[in-house]
């Protein structure tokens, strides 16, 4: 599946954020979520001496801090095809049945994933 067969169009405006700011700054993982306004937060992996996050997770701290109780969905950018359970309960805690997408660097989604339901299925 790429993020042009994504049937929701707000879904693959996802991927393309999180395409676009990990080629920003040439991050490994790039992602992006979407809050229940329509609202969207991207965020790149940060690999500090002292503080490591994945791009998941900084869009969600990001959305947080910006006031966002709820997210629909998500997208992630990079080489991995599963949500550590870290990431499955970030997510989780603004939204059990948020959609994650998680796609290679091209935008070919990989995987489809609840934040309840964890891991990874094949897309």
């Amino acid at each position: 599946m790429t993020s042009s067969s994504i049937s929701d169009a707000e879904d693959a405006k996802l991927l393309t954020l999180a395409r676009s700011a990990r080629a920003r700054v040439g991050a490994e993982e790039g992602a992006a979520v979407r809050d229940e306004t329509g609202r969207t937060y991207v965020g790149i992996d940060v690999q500090l001496p002292s503080l490591r996050l994945s791009a998941l997770q900084a869009a969600v701290v990001v959305a947080a801090a910006s006031g966002v109780r709820r997210i629909e969905a998500a997208a992630v950018v990079g080489v991995r095809d599963r949500l550590d359970d870290g990431e499955r309960r970030l997510v989780a805690d603004l939204n059990p049945d948020a959609r994650v997408y998680l796609a290679d660097e091209a935008g070919r989604v990989r995987a489809v994933v609840e934040a309840a339901d964890g891991g990874g299925s094949g897309a």
